[in-house]
């Protein structure tokens, strides 16, 4: 690309004598001097005007325009002066996954970041913008882990405006961007004694729940959309090919999270639970929309459901079922009268999968099988969460000799 340097001031002419000579032109001493044009990659002219005495800048300018293009860094200025808020929306409509996945960051944006950042546009972003808003967010956002969600939503919209040629670099990647810490507490499983307690304190209808989600690791979604056709008691396996999922208060099916449909050992107490279960509670057939509230219906041969005959109701479920019965074992306090339970979130079905975990890691079972199991799109998340649940190279080094001494 060969740009050129416009002086509106002067042109230049031929004189008398046959050379070249400048003149005033019509503008001189009004407007801008230069102007610094080029042609982008996408054949059109674009412009920038300086002032008088800005010739050097004006051949900066121009020379790192040269400079990011041959380096493939190059971004239309004119697509700089785009918001974020502008794009971003645009993004997120476009935005692929779960329904539920577009909604929470059109969520996160609306209330943590375009009130800060939304009306800046995307080619003056740098870094420091970014370091302050990340300060801002301490006063209104307490929990880091929940600070560090929303920023990650604007690094990812920040990243597709960078691959979308809008912006060269995403200043939340700058080395002097401090990430809020994930802030997740390690995970502490159930006993066997909490389990068996909490299924015990449920009632009939429910009990066998636990047992999926302690047995096979199952989501509570994914528990109470399992149909009939996805176990398999023959051949010992359980098929996780959708889950029950509410949105916007209506319930739908859809895939599993992530959209990873798998595989599940299904053990012979875990078969034998379900086949009592089926027994007292026949499976009904659940027609839903699939994956939006105005998707195609669905209908699925529904395992578990709720007394008024249709599908379980998750938030009745939680709690007027689930909340109680951990009550009942002591794992949340008992509510007192006109209360109502205090929040469990690290007790809610998750801790059977939690549970799930910590009996298949302690059996040896590798982080790559558990991690296929639970649903994890990535091994290495798997062994973030429940490293510490595995046992110990010294805990073998005495087991296997302790074994040794007595036999």
């Amino acid at each position: 690309m060969a740009g050129h340097i416009q002086d509106r001031w002067f042109k230049t002419v031929t004189g008398s004598d046959g050379k070249p000579v400048k003149v005033k032109t019509d503008r001189h001493g009004t407007g801008l001097r230069y102007r610094a044009r080029y042609v982008g990659p996408d054949g059109t002219e674009k412009s920038k005007s300086f002032r008088d005495k800005e010739l050097r800048l004006a051949k900066q300018w121009l020379a790192r325009i040269e400079a990011d293009m041959s380096r493939g860094q190059y971004v239309d200025p004119r697509s700089g002066r785009t918001t974020f808020r502008q794009y971003a929306e645009r993004w997120v409509t476009t935005h692929t996954g779960e329904i539920n996945s577009r909604e929470a960051a059109e969520r996160r944006l609306r209330l943590h970041a375009y009130p800060h950042i939304g009306s800046r546009p995307l080619g003056s972003f740098k870094p420091e913008h970014i370091r302050a808003w990340i300060a801002a967010l301490e006063a209104t956002v307490p929990a880091e882990s929940h600070r560090r969600i929303i920023v990650g939503t604007v690094s990812a919209a920040l990243s597709a405006a960078v691959d979308d040629g809008l912006l060269s670099k995403n200043p939340c990647r700058a080395r002097t961007v401090q990430l809020p810490k994930p802030g997740k507490p390690r995970v502490v499983p159930w006993t066997a004694a909490q389990v068996f307690g909490v299924r015990a304190a449920l009632p009939r209808r429910y009990q066998a729940a636990v047992d999926v989600g302690a047995g096979c690791g199952l989501r509570q979604g994914e528990i109470f959309g399992l149909a009939v056709e996805e176990l398999d008691f023959d051949g010992g396996w359980l098929t996780v090919g959708h889950q029950l999922k509410r949105i916007r208060g209506k319930y739908v099916f859809a895939l599993p999270k992530g959209g990873k449909v798998r595989d599940v050992p299904l053990p012979k107490a875990v078969a034998s639970a379900l086949r009592d279960h089926s027994k007292d509670f026949k499976p009904i057939d659940v027609t839903l929309p699939w994956r939006t509230p105005d998707g195609l219906p669905v209908t699925k041969r529904l395992i578990f459901s709720g007394p008024e005959g249709n599908h379980v109701r998750v938030s009745n479920f939680n709690d007027h079922h689930w909340k109680p019965a951990l009550a009942a074992v002591g794992i949340i306090p008992v509510r007192e009268s006109g209360e109502r339970y205090a929040s469990a979130p690290e007790h809610g079905m998750h801790a059977l999968r939690h549970f799930y975990a910590s009996v298949l890691l302690d059996a040896g079972e590798s982080v790559r099988a558990l991690s296929q199991y639970l649903g994890h799109s990535d091994p290495g998340f798997t062994l973030r969460t429940y490293t510490h649940l595995m046992p110990s190279s010294e805990g073998r080094t005495r087991t296997a000799v302790d074994a040794l001494y007595s036999s």
